[in-house]
Parts: structure tokens; sequence; C-alpha cells
């Protein structure tokens, strides 16, 4: 079937085809509907190496860094994300759900903070509880271990939460599916009740007289009584002419 077929069909069954498509639309605005535009912020966070460590260095925390500070990093961010963080952050009053990584592609303990939610203003809110949520484990951490104050290590914000921007992706995704789902249903139920129709304009298989002599009547070679010989020959009965009628003379 070429497509010029296909759009004889189509344009055939107009009456299969457009209902779904309407029905194709109403999915579409359902799930346009039903399905928020969710936003997200996002602050950056790098870890700092305590005051004691950066004497060499004239206090300058960025010029001392060590490698037990990305693995500090990343056990903060186990922590942030566990069961006991979330309880606590809910109790300040975040809303939406929120993540702690190590930034993609990082060469020190940088970390990301994100909220994603449906309220712009409050996602921008949760951001900000979040980021110092997340400095106050940090020195609850080293607290629990008897670090000294000079000896912590510290946290400093490189990128502020930022103004939450719209993930659209999602949505859109569910659109697209929504569409492609209801128009592939529709197609189908075309091409099968164009299916049903040939089928039931096919004209069936009629037996002739001579197919089947017992609908009208006629003897077949069983009500003969026994087989027919096909190598007899026609016998023919010569009647006397007394049997005709004479005809009377003029």
């Amino acid at each position: 079937m070429d497509l010029a077929e296909i759009w004889r069909v189509m344009r055939r069954r107009w009456y299969v085809l457009l209902p779904g498509l309407l029905l194709t639309a109403a999915l579409i605005t359902g799930v346009y509907l039903l399905v928020p535009v969710e936003y997200r912020s996002q602050s950056t966070v790098t870890l700092l190496n305590s005051k004691k460590a950066t004497v060499a260095f004239d206090g300058n925390p960025f010029l001392s860094t060590q490698a037990s500070l990305t693995g500090m990093a990343d056990g903060l961010a186990r922590n942030l994300n566990s069961d006991d963080s979330k309880a606590d952050l809910k109790a300040q009053g975040l809303t939406g759900v929120y993540e702690a990584k190590i930034a993609d592609n990082a060469q020190g303990p940088f970390m990301w903070l994100s909220v994603t939610g449906t309220d712009p203003a409050a996602v921008l809110n949760s951001d900000k509880i979040f980021t110092a949520y997340a400095e106050k484990r940090l020195l609850e951490f080293q607290a629990q271990q008897s670090v000294t104050p000079e000896a912590m290590i510290r946290m400093a914000t490189i990128v502020p939460p930022q103004k939450p921007e719209a993930q659209t992706k999602t949505r859109l995704q569910y659109l697209v599916m929504a569409g492609a789902l209801g128009f592939v249903l529709s197609l189908v139920a075309t091409f099968f009740v164009e299916a049903r129709r040939r089928k039931a304009d096919k004209p069936g298989r009629r037996g002739s007289v001579e197919d089947d002599p017992e609908q009208h009547g006629n003897p077949g070679p069983e009500d003969l009584g026994g087989t027919l010989d096909p190598t007899a020959t026609m016998a023919l009965k010569v009647l006397p002419s007394s049997a005709f009628p004479s005809k009377a003379p003029r």
C-alpha cells in the first residue's frame, strides 16, 4: 500500500478518522492542563579549607585545596539527600523536589543544590532554604567530631539560588506521546473499518444448477440406482407409425 492509497482510504473513511483526531486533540488538551509546568532553581557552592590550613597561603582558601574536600562534598551530598534531611527541610518550609550532587565535570569540591516545583516563588525560596541548610549540616558534621572552629571546613556560595526556569522537556514529551498515540489509534480504526467493508463487499462463491442438482430436483448419478457406465451407448427405441396421429386429407 503506497501513500496515495493510504490517502484515499483516509479520505473515504473520514467519518472514522475525524472523531479519532478530535479525541486526540482532547487528549492533548487534557495532558496540557493536567501536567503542570515545572520550574527549577539551582545554586552552586564549594567547600573551602579551614582557616588553620590556609595560614601558609596568607589565609587565602582558594589557594589551598585538598582531595579530602571532594570526598567531604560527596558525603555531604549523600546526607542532604537522606530521609532525615528531607524531614528537616520540610519542617523548615521547603517544598518541591530537591537534589544535592557534585557538579558535573567539577575539578574541585563544587556542589549543585537544586529545587524543582510548580510555583516559581516557592521554588526560589526553597532553594535559599536548601543552600543555608547545607552549610548548617556541614558545620554539624564537624561539631559531632569535636573539630575546633579554626580547623573546620567552610562553605562558600559560588552561584546564589537562581531565578527559576521553566522545565518544559517532560511536559513536551507527554504531549508528543499523547498526540502520537491518538493519531496511531485513529489510523488503526480507519483501516480496520476499511478492511471490514472490503471483506463485506467481496462477492461470495455461488453454486450453479449443474453444481447442485439436488436443489432443483434433478436426479444425480446416485438417484439412478447406481453409477453410470461411461462406456455405455445410448439405446434408441423406434416407435411404430401408429403411435403418431395421421394428418386428415385436405
